[in-house]
This record gives C-alpha cells, structure tokens and sequence, in this order.
C-alpha cells in the first residue's frame, strides 16, 4: 500500500470510528424518540456515508453489511415499517458487526476474517417480513409495522438449517380480519413458514431493493450536502503518536528548563554584579515563559472532551437494563468538560466497571423498588466537572446502597480479613472492602459478576493515573463514586521531600499542607504514629521505615506533609521540604513497574534521578508506620 493509499485508509478509519461513537447514541435516543425523522435521517446518511467509503476502499464485506442496515433504516424513512426495540436490536447487531470489521481492517488491512452471512440474512428476512406481511394486508387500515414476534421469527430464520427448499410462498387463504391483534394472530403461522424461502433468493431481494435504496440515498446526501465552513478548513487530524511525541519533546525542554533555572539561580548568587549574568538571567526567565507557555499549549491541543468516553454508556445502560430486567435511567452531566487524550484512554474500563456494578449491584428490581416506594425506573447519573488543575468525575445511582453486614460477612467468608481486624473497622471502613482482589458479594457467578475482579481493577487503573477513588453510600438511598484525576498524567506540580540522603517528589494535588513538628507532637495510638493536627487526629507514615532509607534524625524536628486521598487523610513524615517544582513523569519500565508506592521517576534542575511517589498506593501501608520507627 503507497503512502497516499494509507493516508485515506487512516482518514476512513478516524472517520468512520467517530460515526460508530456516534451510531450507539443516536439508535438509543432513536428508541426514546421513534418519531424523531432528523435523527434517522442523520442516522441514514452515517450509514450511507460509510458504505460509500467501503466501497471505494474494496471492502466488500462491510458494504454489504452497510448496504443492509441503510435498506432497513430507508424502510424505516418511508414509513414502510415503525421504529420498535425489536428493530433497535437488530440494526444495533450490525453496528456492531460494522465495528468488528472495522477492528479486522485496522489490524491486517482486509475486512475478510469476520463472518457477515448471520447479519446480512437476518437483515433481508427482517425486510422480508415486513414486505410479506404488508402484501397480505387487505384493504382498510394499514398496519406500518409488523408484529414484533413474527420479525423474531424471521430473523431467527436466517441462522443457516437443513430442509429450507421444503417451505410453500402459498397463502393459506384464511380471513384476515382488520383488528391489528386478528391481523397478527392470523399471519404469523403462514409467514414464518414462507420467510425461509427468501433466503435462497436473496440476491433477487437485493437487486430489487439496490435501485431505489441508491436513488433515496443519492437524494438525502444531495439535499442534505452542507457548504464547507470555515470552522472546517481550519482544522486538521493529527495522530495520536505524533501529540505523544510532540509532549515528549516539551517534557525534555522543561527538565532542560528546570536545569537552567537552577545553573542560573546559583550564577546570581556567586555573580550578582556582573553585567553579563543579570543579561543571562533575563534570557532565562525569557525561556521559561516561552516554555511554560509552549507545555500549556501543546497539552490543550491534547485535550479532548470527556464526551469521547461517555459516549458508550447510553447503548451499554440500553443493554444492561434488558438483560437484567431493570429500568434505568441515564443521565450525562458535563460531556464537554476536557481531559487529556491519555486520561480519557484510561478512563473507560475503570467507568464500565463503576456504571455496571450500579446496574448490577446497586439498582433494585422493578418489584423491590415498588415495595419500598420507589419509582419503577432506577437512575444511573454519570457526571464530570473541573476542579483546580483536575477532573472530578462521580457516578451516582438511586439503587439499595452498600450493605455493610453484607460487605463483611462476604470479607470473612473469603479470608480477606480477620474478626479482630472487622471488629475495628467503622463502617466507612467495612465499605472500601469492596476494592479488595478476590471481593464479590454476588451469589451466583454471571457474565456480569462474581469473580472478583471488578473494584480492585478499577483502584487500580485510578491510581497508575495518579488519581484518587473516594466511595460514599446510603442504605436504601443509593451509592456514590468520586474519582479525582490530574488533567495530564505527564507533567505536575510536585513537593521535593528528602528523607536521610534520598529525595522523593510528592505529586502536589494531594497536599494539603505541611507542618513543621517535634518527636514530642507524636503519639502513639495502638502502636500507630498519629499526630494530633487542630483537634484532628492523623495517623503517619514514615517514609524512612517504607523505603527503607538509612535515617539516624538527630535532629528533634520533622515535617509532616498533609495528604488526602479522597475522604481519607494521613500525614508522611520527612526530614525536609526541598522545594515546589514541575516534573515530568518518566516510567520505570516493566522490570520496576511493580514496585510499591512509586508512579514513576524524574529528573530534578539539579540534576538527579527522583522517585515520585503513589500517594494512593502508600495510604494502604498506613497502619503499619509504628511509633518507634519515627
């Protein structure tokens, strides 16, 4: 393939994944509004629109499967057949087919290995049925859409079976009577016996139905054309690997920058009189608005709204609800807040996680909700906000809420925790339980739940983003999820700390603040450190006994850096506070990437390799800083 060819295969691929994104939504909001023409208009004309691109490129699969979801949706622009959850699912079956090709044409370059017989048949005898019923219909009121049962019934006809041929296209001639229930009752035998014989004569259905499906599509995408605007011609895709690159190269620059700055500032200091220095010092602080001004920039062009990432949930709450029998309401909030482009590639497994276990764990039955005065409908809300330099994003539900006894007696059973360790727990306590590996309180193993695997993943996943997860519920109310996220993961704010002859870097959004304090300030609570902040107690962690770093402290202070990881506080005691500094995040690489309590490494203006610290890696090791460690 040349590199022109390639280049309008990237384009189609960029293309044709942002109609797919945007497919799931519109099918859903479609179901809520069958009525809605625009919306399948648009519909039609993403449909139409890639299918047409298919075929330029050669893929003949994915234009077939295209060709008959666009002949289905024309059906449904012609009134020939009404909008039901039946139709719903079958054109979302080959969305989903589409997206599978897709997946086959980025990975090898063909759309040949993903079998399309099972949909394209089951879209032709859906049609089928729909024109066989709508021959039979006498005179009188005109039925515009089939029974749902009998498009089942043809569909399921389409799986491939033995003795087709042995199926009569003759009408058995009873009465047909003009009620809508007689006219489905009476039909559905005979039809369902004749559909399977369309399926040998599919090609005829489809050269029939190419003609007029093409002129109905070349009149939409002729009526509908829009001017190109400016907003468009000003505008230009860039990939992914290049924006990564590109912030690579302005992380290098602002550890250069950092370097700098320091050389300069010990320059002022030995040579304040000097002319030539007072000029480099200029050129300097010239460099660093220049690079401050470049990182902010490139990590704008990074940025992109968390609507990219929310954009799944209606067409996965749409299925979820059906397959667990439950009605649910979803409602997105703030789908134009902005996040980096690699936040947001984090972000969706650890939200699918959250959302289905709302729907799973959380939402009540129709009938439970009934019996507690509730509405029928549960409501899942996703929502996402700025917060200072982070992301805020809480997922709420309506459901029972955690239940605590529940939460335990699951944790004993399992051998997570001890009766000793339980009976000291507060139920705040008893809660985070949940993001133990190996935790499920699911009786029955499902494709949904009970293996466990579910909340530790997505702590997990929140914390390599140097993220914090915080868990609120109750009973009978509903539960609560806040995540909190740093708008880039590579480069922050950070607090230089040195403990004995190590300095660490602390990531600044979870400082608090940071007290000065004498070995007289500790106490002892148990064999915990605490220290007793205005009327708080908090318990310590001494980074000394955690990385065990040679620390003799002959002096009698200390500091305490202040840390909070959603609800919870804990404060790490150091020997000194070095200074605020911006720091790029390198990784350690897989050899050290399972090392505790580090998010990775940087290189300070001074010149040194520092670990950065896991602030919500470290909080579990809490409990087991003792007091004459410190």
């Amino acid at each position: 393939m040349n590199d022109e060819m390639a280049e309008i295969l990237n384009d189609f691929l960029a293309e044709s994944s942002e109609m797919l994104e945007a497919l799931d939504q519109h099918f859903v909001k479609l179901e809520a509004e069958p009525t809605n023409a625009d919306l399948l208009n648009e519909i039609f004309r993403c449909m139409h629109s890639m299918k047409g691109s298919a075929g330029f490129l050669g893929f003949t699969h994915l234009v077939e499967v295209a060709h008959q979801g666009e002949s289905l949706l024309n059906k449904l622009r012609q009134g020939e057949m009404s909008v039901s959850p039946f139709i719903i699912d079958i054109i979302l079956e080959a969305v989903d087919a589409v997206k599978a090709l897709h997946a086959d044409i980025r990975t090898t370059g063909e759309d040949s290995h993903v079998d399309t017989a099972l949909i394209v048949n089951k879209l032709a005898l859906t049609m089928d049925a729909a024109d066989d019923l709508k021959d039979l219909m006498p005179a009188g009121p005109k039925v515009s859409s089939p029974a749902p049962d009998l498009l089942a019934s043809a569909a399921d006809a389409a799986q491939p079976t033995e003795g087709v041929s042995s199926a009569t296209g003759e009408s058995s001639g009873e009465t047909v009577e003009e009620s809508d229930v007689d006219v489905e009752a009476s039909l559905v035998p005979d039809t369902v016996q004749d559909v399977p014989e369309s399926v040998p004569a599919l090609s005829d259905v489809l050269s029939k139905m190419q003609e007029a499906a093409s002129r109905t599509a070349q009149a939409a995408s002729t009526g509908s054309a829009k001017p190109a605007g400016k907003e468009e011609d000003s505008t230009v895709r860039v990939e992914t690997r290049r924006l990564d690159h590109v912030m690579n190269l302005v992380g290098e620059l602002v550890l250069g920058r950092n370097r700098l700055m320091k050389l300069g500032n010990g320059l002022e200091e030995e040579f304040e009189t000097n002319p030539l220095v007072r000029e480099l010092a200029v050129a300097f602080a010239q460099l660093n608005l220049v690079t401050s001004d470049l990182q902010l920039a490139v990590m704008k062009t990074r940025m992109v709204p968390i609507r990219k990432v929310f954009s799944r949930f209606p067409r996965l709450v749409r299925d979820l609800s059906s397959k667990l029998g439950k009605q649910v309401r979803l409602e997105l909030i703030g789908e134009d807040t902005e996040v980096d482009k690699s936040v947001a590639d984090e972000l969706g497994d650890p939200l699918v996680h959250l959302v289905r276990n709302s729907m799973d764990h959380g939402l009540e039955t129709i009938e439970e909700r009934k019996r507690t005065g509730k509405s029928p409908e549960g409501s899942v809300r996703l929502a996402a906000y700025h917060e200072g330099n982070s992301i805020v994003i809480r997922i709420e539900d309506d459901g029972r809420g955690l239940q605590v006894d529940k939460i335990a007696k699951s944790a004993l059973s399992k051998g997570l925790i001890t009766e000793s360790e339980l009976s000291g727990m507060s139920p705040r306590d008893v809660m985070k339980l949940i993001f133990l590996p190996g935790f499920s309180t699911a009786e029955q193993v499902s494709d949904l739940s009970g293996r466990g695997v579910g909340m530790d993943v997505v702590r997990t996943n929140i914390s390599r983003m140097n993220g914090s997860l915080e868990l609120d519920s109750e009973l009978g109310r509903g539960s609560q999820v806040t995540i909190k996220l740093p708008l880039t993961v590579a480069i922050i704010q950070a607090l230089l700390v040195e403990v004995g002859s190590s300095t660490f870097a602390v990531p600044l959004a979870s400082v608090v603040e940071a007290v000065k304090v004498t070995k007289g300030d500790i106490k002892s609570v148990n064999g915990q450190a605490v220290l007793n902040l205005r009327e708080r107690i908090l318990p310590l962690l001494d980074l000394a006994q955690t990385f065990g770093v040679p620390n003799e402290r002959q002096n009698n202070e200390c500091y305490v850096v202040v840390v909070a990881i959603g609800a919870q506080r804990f404060g790490v005691v150091v020997d000194r506070l070095r200074a605020q500094e911006e720091v790029v995040i390198k990784s350690l690489g897989n050899f050290l990437s399972n090392v505790s309590g580090v998010a990775g490494a940087t290189i300070t203006g001074d010149g040194k390799v520092v670990l950065i610290l896991d602030m919500s890696d470290l909080v579990k090791d809490v409990p087991s800083t003792s007091f004459a460690s410190i």
